[in-house]
């Protein structure tokens, strides 16, 4: 071969080497599209979002109700939910999106509450 040929393979060579290349990071992109797509369908669809409370206090029923009055009082900001989780009430508030969120107020809290702790939760 002489040096002209191998100077017009060399460029084809590499013209097509990159539309290989370019083809097959378009359909990469495609398919990551489609999957962000599915995901926001599935995320429509399924409303279990992980969230953060806290648990200020759990045992008896009336002590559960005199601590909430309480909390509320000290903290009106905040709303509080008294569950019964057999053989226990528990107090919890919040539905905060983050854990650092959750450990904002959990510092403020337990200056009163000592025994706050964070919990996950879907809702």
């Amino acid at each position: 071969m002489n040096k002209l040929s191998i100077r017009a393979i060399i460029p084809l060579f590499f013209v097509a080497f990159l539309s290989i290349t370019n083809a097959y990071s378009q359909n990469e992109n495609d398919k990551i599209n489609t999957l962000i797509a599915q995901k926001k369908a599935f995320n429509k669809t399924n409303k279990n979002i992980i969230v953060f409370k806290i648990q200020i206090y759990n045992g008896n029923e009336t002590q559960a109700y005199a601590i909430k009055r309480s909390f509320e009082a000290d903290f009106p900001e905040y709303r509080t939910k008294i569950k019964y989780d057999n053989p226990e009430f528990k107090i919890r508030f919040g539905n905060f999106r983050t854990r650092l969120e959750a450990d904002r107020a959990l510092n403020i809290i337990k200056e009163k509450y000592a025994g706050a702790i964070v919990l996950e939760d879907k809702i």
